[in-house]
């Protein structure tokens, strides 16, 4: 790293606990420090949640996609503001905000039974864990690349990461995460814009030659349809993608819901859905442009064609620090590398904490201090996951996609079911539960079954069969019946 490189990094670290530090100041309750006392900036919640989203999957999984891969995946983060966000904007953000729940799960205690509220926080748990971990994973092959480092050293970058992000995060709450998610956006989206214009200029031809070059080895192919379902680049599964691994991680991930329950009413926390769908469409775009700009740099005549990597997923790393300028570009890769963890990681450490506190010791009860303590244990946990994620998948795509759909899956299955059909009730539940965890079983159990489609075996039989079994029992009270968010609300 040159001095350049270090004065750009440092000095987005001392942003980052400066205002960590600014917010540790203003934690009164618990209300202060999970929900921001439920009067948050509906703006710098919007650019929250996108920072929270995209991550550091977006430096390593999106350049791969579309350098290695095709377009197919950039449909299915179009699926955010064509499909997802209009759910979420007419269905699932009315209903959380009316009920006035303080973490997601507590709708399934309203809607159904307090046991299902505990087994809800559990899912979650088990996502997060694996989410977050994976996050840190792919984080420390960026860091293995653009620094050389061993595996070894890698995992002490792991840490690393680990505890600057548990520090902020313990002392500030979500208003620490939240502005500092803002800061982390900010740097993302800049530092990628900055490099590729740069990478654009060291193509004769700019964008033109980048078009070019996609044209004719079919890059940009979007449509792709086929019967085949395990084959990853096809409209089908980009809507699988989109389905059972963004949808719940919108609808059902405290992380996320946490976001919506920090402003002050339902209008506020859809413009910051609207937010969210602007910038990430903008982002989206942008960083598979850098993948294309990528492979067309090495495909262009002199070239001898993508290199051969490690892992296909340090692409982008390798080539900042191989092939442009060195201008400060490790510094800011580095930086905005840190901004996409660390929004996400906080986020998350965050969100455990408020569900342990809120589903089971009773959030008022519990004091500040303690909700602090809660925060650095499952810090600390996160860390170590990211050590055993690797193995699940070769691509952290696939990674994030097959413990999406292992854990929210079955939590999206028991809120559709909820939301959408007023004759459930807690029996059709219980044995939709049951007959999803038995059809995810078979179908990580079973070879030949991709990732991506963990979320359907999940969240289908519940819902299918969850309803005929209510047929058979009492439909729903009058306040169980106000969890229903589609249909008569009415009880018997």
């Amino acid at each position: 790293m040159t001095w350049l490189d270090a004065v750009i990094f440092c000095g987005y670290l001392l942003a980052v606990f400066a205002i960590g530090i600014w917010f540790a100041r203003q934690q009164e309750s618990n209300e202060d420090y999970f929900l921001g006392g439920r009067r948050m900036n509906w703006i710098a919640v919007g650019i929250s949640l996108f920072a929270t989203a995209f991550s550091s999957l977006s430096f390593v999984a999106l350049p791969r996609e579309a350098a290695f891969a095709d377009y197919h995946f950039l449909l299915t983060l179009l699926m955010i503001p064509l499909l997802i966000t209009p759910i979420l904007y007419w269905v699932f953000v009315p209903t959380f905000l009316r009920l006035g729940v303080r973490t997601v799960y507590e709708y399934l205690e309203i809607r159904f039974h307090p046991l299902l509220r505990r087994l809800g926080t559990l899912l979650f748990a088990g996502y997060a864990l694996g989410w977050m971990g994976s996050m840190l994973y792919a984080t420390g092959l960026i860091v293995q690349a653009v620094l050389r480092l061993s595996d070894a050293q890698m995992v002490w970058v792991i840490v690393g990461l680990g505890v600057l992000a548990i520090a902020y995060t313990v002392a500030g709450g979500i208003k620490a995460v939240v502005w500092t998610d803002v800061l982390q956006a900010l740097t993302l989206g800049g530092g990628v814009f900055l490099i590729l214009l740069i990478a654009v200029s060291q193509i004769d031809g700019g964008l033109a030659t980048v078009w070019r070059i996609g044209q004719q080895h079919h890059k940009f192919r979007m449509f792709y349809l086929t019967s085949d379902l395990s084959q990853r680049q096809s409209v089908i599964t980009a809507f699988a993608y989109a389905l059972f691994m963004y949808l719940p991680g919108y609808t059902v991930s405290q992380v996320t819901v946490q976001r919506y329950l920090c402003v002050r009413n339902i209008r506020q926390a859809r413009h910051a859905l609207l937010i969210n769908a602007v910038i990430i469409t903008l982002t989206s775009l942008l960083f598979f442009l850098v993948g294309s700009t990528i492979f067309a740099y090495y495909n262009q005549p002199g070239k001898t064609g993508l290199p051969v990597l490690p892992k296909q997923d340090q692409i982008f790393p390798f080539f900042v620090m191989n092939e442009l300028p060195a201008w400060g570009l490790t510094g800011v890769v580095l930086a905005g590398l840190f901004a996409a963890v660390m929004s996400t990681i906080d986020s998350g450490i965050n969100s455990l904490a408020a569900v342990v506190a809120y589903d089971w010791l009773g959030g008022q009860k519990l004091s500040v201090t303690g909700s602090r303590l809660l925060t650095l244990v499952f810090g600390a946990t996160i860390v170590a996951a990211a050590v055993v994620v690797p193995a699940i998948a070769e691509h952290v795509i696939d990674i994030i996609a097959g413990i999406a759909g292992t854990f929210l899956g079955l939590l999206l299955g028991l809120f559709v079911l909820g939301m959408f059909f007023p004759r459930a009730n807690t029996l059709g539940a219980a044995i939709g539960l049951f007959a999803g965890i038995i059809c995810l079983a078979w179908s990580i159990s079973a070879k030949g079954i991709p990732h991506w489609w963990y979320g359907a075996f999940a969240s289908l039989p519940i819902v299918v069969v969850g309803y005929f079994a209510s047929c058979f029992a009492p439909p729903p009270n009058a306040d169980q019946a106000r969890g229903v968010a589609i249909g008569e609300k009415k009880g018997s």
